[in-house]
């Protein structure tokens, strides 16, 4: 590549290395307080709330996690949720220094770049379910059913990262091409931040303006027009992380991998099946090359059955994994998982308030399941995880005509993989 023409005028010499720690928290912070702000101007529940004893409260609201529905919308969930997950993600990219200048295409950096934010999103997302500043505390509302299931733990990060992706394809592909045709500074303004309203507005909490971006010089800087003449000539060489990739195999042996699963699970219902919809999150160690140790935590939720009942449950397990080409493209595996169950089920409930009226029975039970699937790694970081079928056995009486100690799920998701690149 010939030497760069323009090397990094945009960027400013004493950005340092490494995370801007302190900003990063500044910048979520902010954030964070634009959405509880938000919550407590729109939603009485929440204002409500505030009136409550605070500790006894919040103790009520993390004890009823379960099931995978927390009875939001589908905007909110698959929409709103999302778009949460993407705003964090890219507030971690603005102070994430060594990997600022780096768009879609960049290869093991950009992933890399990704999912470092994904991580962070998904702490930023746990946080604002339930942690010491969270729905959970400030108004309190998850501890009313159904306002706390296992959905948001799962669709923020992880499509919030395909969302990342999305914003980012469009950015290189669509809005970059297109500054180089258009002049008028506040077209370039609204195509900027119209098509990356994530972004933009990660970009206000991180205190910048909306259409800041750290690939090219910024649209008032009399260099955006030959900075990206001389890219499309190929004279721009922008400044890369470096980092060592030490893997085994195709795609190698990882130390760790994180998955985040839809799993629907069939129990048996009135003599037949009856779906519980969920999902779920696993984390897997790698202890040999072939083996791995997991914990698996999962949710699902019945919706309406056995007439004016709903149910959900929330299952948490640990074992072994046998993995025999773990670093292969294509990779077979068995496990074995002990654990316990958690069964809700409620009747008669009106409203989410303290007045409203229920009946509820709610248990623990020891639960074992054994399964396999199988993962496709399309990247060293990154896998799919196209199939796992899963036996799961509960002992316990069932209720009603509804039984949950034999179940069956099928589990698909995305799988990111640590320690080999």
């Amino acid at each position: 590549m010939p030497e760069a023409r323009y090397g990094e005028p945009w960027l400013k010499k004493d950005l340092g290395k490494g995370v801007d720690w302190g900003g990063l928290f500044r910048s979520s912070f902010l954030f964070l307080g634009v959405q509880h702000t938000f919550r407590i101007a729109t939603e009485p529940g929440t204002r409500e709330g505030l009136r409550e004893p605070f500790f006894s409260g919040y103790a009520a609201s993390l004890s009823s996690l379960r099931g995978w529905s927390d009875g939001d919308p589908f905007l909110v969930n698959y929409v709103g949720h999302p778009m949460q997950g993407a705003v964090s993600g890219y507030i971690w990219i603005n102070h994430d220094r060594d990997f600022r200048t780096v768009e879609f295409g960049d290869g093991p950096a950009y992933w890399k770049s990704r999912l470092r934010a994904t991580a962070f999103s998904a702490i930023y997302s746990a946080q604002f379910e339930v942690g010491p500043f969270s729905e959970a505390s400030i108004g309190q509302v998850q501890k009313y059913y159904p306002q706390h299931g296992f959905v948001d733990h799962v669709v923020t990060p992880v499509v919030g990262t395909v969302w990342m992706v999305g914003e980012d394809a469009l950015d290189r592909y669509v809005i970059k091409p297109l500054e180089r045709r258009i002049n008028n500074p506040l077209l370039l303004i609204i195509l900027r931040g119209g098509l990356n309203p994530s972004r933009s507005f990660a970009n206000v909490m991180s205190l910048r303006v909306p259409w800041a971006r750290d690939t090219r010089p910024g649209i008032f800087t009399g260099k955006l027009n030959s900075y990206l003449d001389a890219d499309a000539r190929g004279e721009i060489s922008r400044p890369m992380p470096s980092f060592r990739t030490d893997r085994s195999g195709e795609f190698g042996n990882a130390s760790v991998e994180v998955a985040m699963h839809y799993r629907p699970v069939f129990y048996g219902y009135a003599g037949g099946r009856v779906r519980c919809q969920g999902g779920g999150g696993e984390a897997a160690v790698r202890v040999k090359p072939a083996w791995q140790m997991l914990l698996d935590v999962s949710g699902c939720d019945l919706g309406r059955v056995d007439g004016e009942w709903s149910g959900d449950t929330l299952t948490y397990l640990t074992g072994p994994r046998w993995v025999p080409r773990a670093g292969g493209r294509w990779s077979p595996y068995l496990q074995s998982l002990v654990g316990g169950m958690q069964v809700t089920k409620e009747k008669d409930r009106q409203g989410s308030y303290d007045n409203s009226t229920v009946t509820q029975l709610q248990n623990n039970r020891f639960a074992l399941s054994v399964g396999g699937g199988m993962d496709l790694r399309v990247h060293p970081a990154l896998a799919l995880r196209l199939a796992r079928l899963e036996y799961k056995h509960v002992w316990g009486p069932p209720l009603g005509p509804l039984s949950y100690n034999n179940g069956v799920s099928f589990s698909f998701g995305l799988v990111a993989r640590a320690g080999t690149w």
